[in-house]
This record gives structure tokens, C-alpha cells and sequence, in this order.
């Protein structure tokens, strides 16, 4: 029993877990601009728990679809290791989405009691679900490079703007920084189809595939400036003021030396890279609004 319930852990990946629980709360931090109540913390705690229990899901789900490329890849894992079955699997997916959805729909309540619009809130999530279920299933957008691509970094986009719609606090801050992340998320995942590029070659058609490794990394350096151009926006036309950007130094830098690694082929480098500059533009924007 107890290997089980270890197995099912892992299945669900608790970091992911975690990290989408945390981002969820950074999310609203922006949309109320640290300005939180007792109210705003306790809708904000019941969707950690549907924000988590989702990605658990989808994780658990990518590994039931994946289990024969794991069985080679990662023999380890849950199933391919033989520790639960794809029943088992199959059960726990269903019950961490109807907790996820349960907990959705108690935010919902919430927003209307307090005659917030909760619509914004039940979009994203409804949404997300879709995204989700056509990345692993039908039309399998996992395996159609760059569809793939922007439907993972909607949703992970997805999830600043969750945490602020959650209490009714959708600003226009919160949908630049969303951007801020599904750019730069979009341009880490081109670079890893880049990086992954002869490995993916039986199951999967990357742009990389398509256009070739050096137009790729264009694209994707590309898409960087873009999210450069969400970051400084709030910094340009409100609310932040514009000496603020200093904040966003770090972050900035690290993108903008992208080209090098790019240049060179570093790959892998560049994919954490691009990570680091992702959390140090959400560090800036959690500075700049403390000060």
C-alpha cells in the first residue's frame, strides 16, 4: 500500500505541484499589488489546492500516454517500473481533476457571493482543461512541435492570470506580466525541441524538424524580445514608474546575452538560461511592488 501511494506521488510530480501552487499566489500578489486581507488569502489557498491538483493530473496523464516510450527512456517511473497500473494511473487522474474542478467551483461561489465577475476565473480555467486534454489526447498538440509549444506556455501563462482572476483582480499588470511568461516559456520550449531535436524524431514534428536548427533559435530569440517588450510596458505606461526598471536588470541582461550561447549551438544552456531570466523577471516585478 505504502509503495503505491509512493508511486502516485511521483506519478503527479509534487515539485510541478508545488511550483503551480506557488505561481497561482504570485499571481494574485500582482493583481491586488500586495495588498492582501484574510478574505483574499483564504480564495486564494482553496485554488493552490485546485491549481495543484491539476497539474498533478496532467502529469500523471502525460506519463499514462508516454508509458511505452518510458518503459525505454525512463524504466524507472511509476509504470514502466511495474509499482501501480494504468487502471491505478487512470482512477487517480479522475480523482485529482474532480478535486480540482470541486475547488474551482468553491472560488466561483466565492467571486459571486462577493459580486466580483467570476467568468474571467471559470474561462482560464475551462481553458486550461481544454489545452490540456488536446495536448495528450486528441488532436495530440504534444506532437505538433509548435501547437505543442504555445499550449503548454498558455498554460502555464495561464496560471498568474488564475491566481489574480481568483479574487476579481484581473489588472492590466497582471495580463503583461501573463505575457512576460508565455513568451519566454514558448521561446524555452523551441530551444528544448532544438535540443531534443534528433531524439523526437520518430514521435514528434518540432519546428526545429521544420525549418532547421538555426531559424528556430532565431524564432525563438525573437520571441524573447517580445517578452522584453511585456516587461518594460508596465514600466512605460503604468503602473510602475519608469526608474523601476532597474529591478528588471538582471532579467533583461540575461535575455539580451542570449545570442552568444544561440549562436554556438548551446542549447541547454540557453533552455536554463532563459529559466533563470523567467524567475528573475517575476523577482522584479515582486521588488518593484514592495517598493
Amino acid at each position: 500500500m505504502a509503495g503505491r501511494m509512493s508511486a502516485l506521488v511521483d506519478l503527479a510530480r509534487p515539485k510541478n505541484m508545488v511550483l503551480a501552487g506557488l505561481t497561482v499566489v504570485l499571481g494574485a500578489h500582482f493583481g491586488l499589488a500586495g495588498d492582501w486581507s484574510y478574505d483574499h488569502g483564504r480564495a486564494v489557498a482553496m485554488q493552490i489546492l485546485a491549481v495543484s491538483a491539476f497539474m498533478g493530473a496532467g502529469n500523471a496523464m502525460n506519463d499514462i500516454k508516454d508509458a511505452m516510450i518510458d518503459a525505454k527512456a525512463h524504466p524507472s517511473r511509476p509504470l514502466p517500473s511495474g509499482r501501480i497500473t494504468e487502471t491505478q494511473a487512470i482512477r487517480f487522474v479522475w480523482l485529482l481533476m474532480l478535486f480540482s474542478v470541486g475547488s474551482m467551483l468553491v472560488g466561483v461561489f466565492n467571486l459571486q457571493s462577493k459580486g466580483l465577475d467570476w467568468w474571467p476565473f471559470a474561462v482560464i480555467y475551462v481553458v486550461a482543461v481544454m489545452l490540456m486534454l488536446t495536448y495528450d489526447l486528441g488532436p495530440k498538440t504534444k506532437a505538433r512541435g509548435l501547437i505543442g509549444n504555445i499550449a503548454i506556455s498558455l498554460m502555464v501563462a495561464a496560471v498568474i492570470a488564475y491566481g489574480a482572476a481568483s479574487i476579481g483582480k484581473m489588472t492590466p499588470l497582471v495580463g503583461w506580466i501573463a505575457l512576460v511568461v508565455f513568451f519566454t516559456n514558448l521561446a524555452r520550449e523551441i530551444i528544448k525541441d532544438c535540443q531534443d531535436m534528433i531524439a523526437d524524431a520518430d514521435e514528434r514534428s518540432t519546428l526545429p524538424m521544420k525549418i532547421g536548427l538555426e531559424n528556430a533559435r532565431m524564432v525563438a530569440y525573437v520571441i524573447v524580445l517580445g517578452g522584453l517588450v511585456c516587461l518594460y510596458i508596465p514600466y512605460w505606461q503604468g503602473p510602475f514608474v519608469f526608474n523601476q526598471l532597474l529591478f528588471q536588470t538582471p532579467a533583461i541582461l540575461v535575455l539580451i546575452m542570449l545570442n552568444g550561447p544561440l549562436y554556438k549551438g548551446e542549447d541547454a544552456l540557453v533552455a536554463t538560461r532563459i529559466r533563470v531570466a523567467m524567475l528573475l523577471g517575476l523577482l522584479g516585478f515582486l521588488l518593484t511592488l514592495t517598493m
